[in-house]
């Protein structure tokens, strides 16, 4: 395997969990990552369009092919009852489609899951808890 620069943050921040118990919280930018890389955008795409961007931006994560997407993702830690339960809802509606990445303790990707905004909404707007089980009723992509 490559030692890409995804490669050698995650393996950073494992080794800062280990030496300290809790790592970095690197699962956002790496689930952006991944998640573009999963719909096609390539890591020069990614990288040129996260160039003028912040680290907080409201509604979507990017864009690419004109369609606003956004990310949530969870990490267990690997510790006693860090098991995934509650997964992150989406707060607003300014993106077209969600993507709902869930990783190992070692931020390897164990699953990817897809919504467009409406169904979305349809779902979970009255919903106030969201587990990995709802997030799976959406379009597997991985």
């Amino acid at each position: 395997m490559s030692d890409t620069l995804r490669n050698k943050l995650t393996r950073v921040a494992l080794e800062w969990q280990e030496k300290f118990g809790v790592a970095p919280q690197i699962t956002t930018a790496i689930s952006e990552f991944d998640a573009a890389i999963i719909i096609g955008m390539s890591e020069t795409e990614y990288s040129e369009y996260m160039q003028n961007q912040t680290a907080v931006s409201k509604g979507q994560d990017f864009t690419f092919n004109n369609i606003r997407y956004q990310i949530k993702a969870n990490r267990p830690s690997g510790k006693p009852g860090s098991k995934v339960t509650l997964v992150p809802k989406a707060k607003n509606y300014d993106w077209d489609i969600l993507i709902w990445l869930l990783y190992d303790k070692n931020y390897s990707l164990q699953e990817a899951w897809q919504w467009n905004v409406t169904e979305y909404k349809n779902r979970f707007h009255n919903q106030k808890r969201l587990s990995p089980n709802d997030y799976r009723l959406g379009t597997k992509l991985v």
